[in-house]
């Protein structure tokens, strides 16, 4: 990532506590240490103050209302822009780059040879159920694989995410459950329509279109798993989507009461229960986004001639 200190290289850091006597003895140990310290009373000013400058060391309350610490923590991990997934150089010489994707990169150029096949595996907080994206110009080549990842999904027990998002940030719906992958032009277009050139301009490629750089013709897939299921959104087509909207209103009820300690949590999970709402095992999520991947492997074959014929 760019350097990020302040004038004279000191560094910066942000403690966020809605405590202000705690904010006042951190603050202090950290300029005891010739850090410039920044402060924050909840999670959501810690998010604000990093969009306007990144601070090099967060320090994070774990119960604050509106955004506790570790949803904060994931959500200073993925700003737009500044995502891992987005974070790939440009070039070989991007300094820019975030550290661990240029050395990534690094080890992928030292390869022999273009790669066949990427795999981006990732989590979705809330989804009606898995939601596969695919490589635009593998969509015609991919049909085993689709039918495959149907069947399996289903066999499981779970329904298809399934959304519409016309080209907004390079998701365009194949079929149900099946949508192209992301892309940092698109993602630049987007945020300069929303008037953010600042956001616009951090976007560097992914990790699909940096192997994409290398050469050939990889198939790249991205596979997005939900942490928790939400029953009947994607039955109609959104957005708009009205169920997707409602559980959206229900999940920020239900935070609200779990980041107010004084709040009555007793009958909570059982509300939660009779909403439909339920976690996805890590057993379904991995054993899925494996099949993802085999079928990838498979349908890599058989465009090349080297699989064996069905």
């Amino acid at each position: 990532m760019p350097d990020t200190r302040a004038p004279g290289g000191r560094h910066r850091a942000l403690v966020a506590d809605d405590d202000p006597v705690i904010r006042m003895v951190i603050v202090a140990a950290l300029e005891e240490m010739d850090l410039i310290a920044e402060e924050a009373e909840d999670g959501a000013a810690a998010l604000d103050a990093a969009r306007r400058a990144m601070p090099d060391l967060f320090i994070l309350d774990v119960q604050m209302p509106h955004l506790d610490g570790f949803e904060t923590c994931a959500a200073i991990r993925e700003m737009p822009g500044d995502d891992l997934e987005f974070g790939f150089p440009r070039d070989p010489g991007d300094e820019g780059a975030r550290p661990e994707s240029r050395a990534v990169f690094d080890w992928w150029r030292g390869a022999d040879g273009p790669f066949a096949l990427h795999a981006s595996l990732h989590g979705m907080g809330f989804a009606a159920g898995p939601w596969y994206l695919i490589e635009s110009g593998w969509i015609d080549r991919t049909r085993n694989l689709r039918a495959t990842c149907r069947r399996r999904t289903h066999e499981l027990g779970y329904t298809l995410h399934d959304v519409e998002r016309n080209g907004e940030k390079g998701f365009r719906r194949i079929e149900r459950g099946f949508c192209t992958r992301p892309d940092s032009d698109a993602m630049r277009v987007y945020f300069l329509e929303m008037d953010d050139p600042e956001t616009a301009g951090r976007f560097r490629p992914s990790s699909m279109e940096a192997i994409r750089q290398l050469g050939g013709d990889p198939l790249t897939l991205v596979s997005e798993m939900p942490l928790f299921l939400t029953p009947g959104v994607g039955e109609s087509l959104g957005p708009p989507d009205p169920v997707l909207d409602a559980w959206k209103r229900r999940i920020a009820a239900w935070r609200a009461v779990l980041s107010d300690p004084a709040s009555d949590q007793g009958g909570l999970a059982a509300e939660m229960n009779e909403a439909g709402l339920r976690a996805m095992p890590v057993r379904d999520q991995m054993e899925l986004q494996w099949m993802f991947i085999a079928a990838g492997l498979e349908e890599v074959m058989r465009s090349t001639g080297t699989g064996r014929e069905e």
